[in-house]
């Protein structure tokens, strides 16, 4: 799966990336239970301890095909990928989000669902990406966005047979009350609260004065201002050039407008996943230049040497 398609798929999903060993399944409140509308609360539990790839049937979503890997556990989101004939799927089931979004309509789902759940389509890249949206009655969505390498519109009609597939576990997990938490160790980073760690005076000049900030229902990602904060794991791989910063290192690139600063712990036990926590900060009117990535700097020097 190319980068730049992953971020253009979950770009309007409010992303961020994953993995810490799942515990497991924890059974939920009892209200999962009951024949009444379910809330996401109710369906899910504590969304920052939920283990998003105890929603994913894999057995069910590879089907014939073979995986590449085993599946990524973000704080927020699991990623699955496998390969099925002469193609490369890539599945992603998370994080949650909630609100307005003209890209999200009806769908006739014909499997069977929790009292008062119900699925929606995005047309939002629906040439490259099938999405599925997983609704509780209270607005809250668990997105499910399936790409292939493979990113002719002939392939979408597989890809929306696959997050078909992946909706029905996923309503499953919930009805047989198989929803899991994660298990974080005592210095992850996925016990942290991000919003808590922007939420400083000496950031007011990179935010913004007047800034107060805003968590994400996942409760992994916050922003204030101009400044994002993005707790995740992905894969050990080798980082571009480093500098000390905050008492950690930490790697400096630009995106556009944006400059992003991202620092990186391993995970015992998981040689090949890292937790990593990146800030974003966004040129003024959109601009990109130095001046960005100097405040990134500033912001990483205040914050990293608050995380565990």
């Amino acid at each position: 799966m190319r980068p730049k398609s992953l971020i253009a798929v979950l770009g309007g999903l409010f992303l961020a990336a994953a993995c810490a060993a799942p515990e497991p399944a924890v059974t939920p409140s009892p209200t999962t239970a009951r024949d009444e509308a379910l809330t996401a609360a109710e369906a899910l539990g504590d969304y920052a301890s939920l283990d998003y790839c105890s929603l994913v049937d894999k057995a069910k979503v590879v089907g014939g095909g073979n995986a590449v890997k085993p599946p990524l556990t973000s704080f927020d989101f699991c990623r699955l990928e496998f390969v099925e004939g002469a193609n490369r799927y890539t599945v992603t089931t998370g994080p949650i989000d909630s609100g307005q979004d003209p890209n999200n309509q009806p769908y006739d789902y014909g499997g069977p669902l929790p009292e008062g759940i119900s699925v929606q389509q995005s047309t939002f890249n629906e040439s490259t990406a099938c999405t599925r949206l997983l609704t509780f009655a209270d607005g809250i969505r668990l997105p499910i966005v399936v790409t292939s390498d493979n990113e002719t519109p002939a392939d979408q009609a597989v890809r929306c047979r696959i997050a078909d597939t992946t909706v029905g576990g996923a309503a499953a997990a919930i009805t047989g009350q198989k929803v899991g938490r994660l298990n974080l160790d005592q210095r992850s980073w996925g016990r942290v609260a991000p919003c808590a760690l922007l939420d400083r005076h000496e950031l007011d000049a990179a935010a913004g004065a007047e800034t107060k900030p805003a968590p994400a229902l996942s409760g992994h990602n916050c922003i204030r201002g101009k400044v994002s904060f993005t707790l995740s794991v992905g894969a050990d791989t080798t980082p571009g050039a480093t500098e000390a910063l905050g008492g950690r290192q930490a790697e400096v690139t630009t995106s556009g407008a944006f400059c992003q600063v991202t620092t990186r712990r391993p995970i015992p036990g998981t040689p090949e996943r890292v937790e990593q926590a990146m800030l974003s900060v966004v040129g003024i009117d959109g601009a990109e230049g130095d001046a960005t990535c100097a405040a990134a700097r500033e912001v990483a020097v205040a914050v990293f040497p608050k995380l565990p």
